[in-house]
């Protein structure tokens, strides 16, 4: 007998929940395929081929939920699967605080696949390896590095979903990243710098696009600069801060706060709340005038455009802040009615067939002004210019933080001079946000993903891309760091 196909093993869960009674439901069949490969100090330290397949049921009754899953899809195990969901839903209903209702959507039927010209999987991995090989070398070049790391990952997601209410969805996304560091010794003290190419929904171009050549030679040179660098003085700041660097502090201190569930409270016992709270909305002055954050689910290439999210919702573009103002969340079906939305923006997400689809952020990015940097960092008498990701702290509302980076600069009279070392700065978040007085153009734009948000029990990892434009933000209290980073 030949093995069911996804659209028969779907069709087999979805009659037990229509049997049930149950108002709605649908499950998400998923093969997972990841590559990553470490190299180490002039070696390949690993190389990870992981494969993945399971499904997940999720049953609404009574305005409670219910969800089971299982890695063995068989023509037995599908409907039990889908009789547990029920059985944890109707067992729910007489624990539920409220009934869930969930916002409307039209049906889609629709097949996503991420554009790719060069199969990730398809390259032989002798030429992966050899790639992190010259790297490593060309990082151990200059004299004072010690330590050095390069890596490469690829994950693709063959999925499917289908629900009770007649969506009928089929996935099959890519994503890719590489990246390299390099550790330079002096005076007993290490210092790291790095590169790394963005987190996008790419084939294996995105990684022969990036010069990893020229990248390794410049961040090898950085870091024996850095760890030689003078401390930072504490004091008062103009801070110039480039893309890759804003994507963290974006993620941190406004994609978080502006997740629905947060706000409404339920997170408040693992991942914390949010500052931005709902009647705030609309009203609250989270930024200055120059500070636009819009989330677009729709933009090729980014890590949350995935068509639709696992609620089958499409995904969309909306503004969180607009002229400095708060104006939206990110929503699922669930939670969007409890703010009078009538439609869920799209930021439901799993991160796997085992989990619970939640809220997650969006693709939330910091749109151009009409400056240069150069011109940015001219009007900057006595400043600090960063660069990457470093150490960051915020606290369970979002509010108050600090943050590092993986490479400064003293800006002295409108230039930018020798390299510092230990920078932090710290801030509560709408002061922060409300003294950019400068954000640069659209040619200095720049797009990182980030596949590691935490968020949720059990935990999972969320998958979303930060884009920005070099911006500037006056008077920020910096403290020295550890000498040790």
């Amino acid at each position: 007998m030949s093995t069911p196909t996804w659209d028969e093993f779907a069709e087999l869960a979805l009659k037990r929940i229509a049997a049930s009674g149950a108002e709605y439901g649908d499950i998400r069949i998923q093969d997972s395929h990841t590559e990553h490969i470490e190299g180490e100090d002039r070696r390949i330290a690993s190389i990870r081929d992981i494969r993945d397949t399971g499904f997940g049921v999720r049953v609404l009754y009574h305005g409670a939920w219910g969800f089971a899953a299982s890695s063995v899809l068989s023509l037995e195990e599908v409907p039990r699967v889908a009789d547990l969901a029920v059985e944890i839903a109707k067992g729910s209903t007489s624990i539920a605080l409220e009934k869930v209702r969930l916002a409307q959507e039209p049906v889609h039927r629709d097949r996503i696949v991420t554009p790719c010209r060069v199969d990730p999987f398809g390259m032989p991995l002798e030429k992966k390896t050899d790639l992190l090989m010259s790297v490593m070398d060309l990082l151990h070049r200059p004299a004072g590095v010690v330590r050095s790391r390069a890596s490469l990952w690829a994950r693709q997601d063959r999925k499917l979903f289908v629900s009770t209410e007649g969506s009928h969805l089929e996935f099959d996304l890519l994503a890719g990243q590489g990246e390299c560091t390099a550790t330079a010794l002096h005076e007993g003290r290490f210092a790291s710098r790095s590169f790394n190419t963005p987190h996008l929904r790419k084939g294996y171009e995105l990684i022969e696009e990036a010069d990893f050549m020229r990248e390794a030679s410049r961040v090898a040179e950085q870091a024996v600069k850095k760890v030689k660098a003078p401390l930072v003085e504490a004091g008062e700041y103009d801070l110039v801060l480039d893309p890759e660097h804003l994507s963290l502090t974006i993620h941190e201190s406004c994609g978080h706060p502006s997740e629905l569930d947060r706000a409404l409270g339920y997170e408040a016992n693992y991942a914390g709340t949010s500052f931005l709270t709902t009647e705030k909305l609309g009203t609250f002055r989270y930024g200055s005038q120059h500070v636009n954050l819009v989330a677009d689910n729709t933009e090729p290439e980014t890590l949350a455009a995935t068509g639709y999210d696992d609620d089958g919702v499409s995904c969309q573009q909306w503004d969180v802040i607009r002229d400095g103002i708060f104006v939206g969340y990110c929503t699922n079906r669930e939670v969007a009615p409890k703010i009078g939305a009538t439609r869920s923006l799209g930021s439901n997400r799993a991160d796997g067939w085992g989990s619970v689809p939640i809220v997650r952020i969006a693709n939330i990015g910091l749109e151009p002004g009409s400056a240069t940097v150069d011109q940015l960092i001219a009007d900057v008498k006595h400043g600090i210019y960063i660069e990457g990701h470093g150490s960051y702290s915020i606290d369970q509302r979002r509010y108050n933080f600090q943050f590092g980076g993986d490479a400064f600069w003293l800006i002295e009279n409108g230039k930018r001079t020798h390299m510092l070392r230990d920078v932090i700065y710290h801030g509560i978040t709408p002061e922060f946000w409300n003294s950019c007085d400068g954000v640069a153009n659209r040619s200095v734009r720049r797009r990182y993903g980030f596949i590691t948000c935490g968020k949720g029990q059990p935990g999972q990892s969320g998958w979303m891309t930060h884009a920005a434009s070099t911006a500037r933000f006056r008077q920020v209290q910096v403290i020295r760091g550890a000498e040790r980073s």
